[in-house]
């Protein structure tokens, strides 16, 4: 039975990585209310090097259409700023010479649905390598039957790589619905 483990926890091990690939990615797209992770990819140059925002400065949501970011050395606020502009955040920072305000602007119909058909392209994504990793299993299987496993272990381990396969998919078919819904709610 190790041998058919040879193939089923890599299998189960890539569904997983789809599953939080999928959620990373949909954590980045705006919804329409504040998410610190929309900054996560914009680097400031500070110090000689670039650097995370959240390496330079404190960023906070007070309340759900705002983030603030008070970078910890006053001399870095324009660095800040200009990484943001830069970047294809799509918000133009405030300065009042202490904090950077964004303010997360209300997202129009048409937009929101754009980021349904981008999260929906990002969860299809996700079931592509799912679907991949339980072939690489299934083939994986088949040629262990010819160099000596036998034929109902290789049913039986076929039958739990679908059943890996369903069960990862439905996941990414709820942390789509989520994000649908977190990003049609106005």
């Amino acid at each position: 039975m190790s041998d058919v483990n040879t193939y089923l926890n890599p299998a189960e091990k890539k569904m997983k990585e789809a599953v939080a690939y999928l959620e990373d990615a949909l954590a980045h797209i705006r919804a329409g209310k504040a998410n610190v992770r929309i900054l996560d990819d914009v680097k400031v140059n500070a110090y000689g090097q670039k650097m995370p925002i959240s390496g330079v400065a404190n960023i906070a949501t007070p309340d759900a259409r705002s983030i603030t970011i008070t970078p910890w050395d006053r001399n870095n606020i324009r660095a800040i700023e200009k990484a943001i502009m830069d970047s294809n955040v799509g918000i133009t920072p405030e300065n009042n010479g202490e904090v950077i305000r964004l303010n997360i602007p209300p997202l129009t119909e048409e937009r929101r649905k754009q980021l349904v058909k981008d999260s929906k392209a990002e969860a299809e994504k996700a079931k592509v390598s799912v679907r991949n990793a339980r072939r690489e299993a299934i083939e994986g299987l088949k040629k262990a039957l010819k160099t000596g496993l036998s034929e109902d272990n290789e049913k039986d381990a076929e039958a739990r790589v679908q059943k890996l396969h369903d069960k990862y998919l439905k996941d990414i078919d709820v942390v789509f619905a989520a994000k649908e819904k977190e990003i049609l709610t106005v």
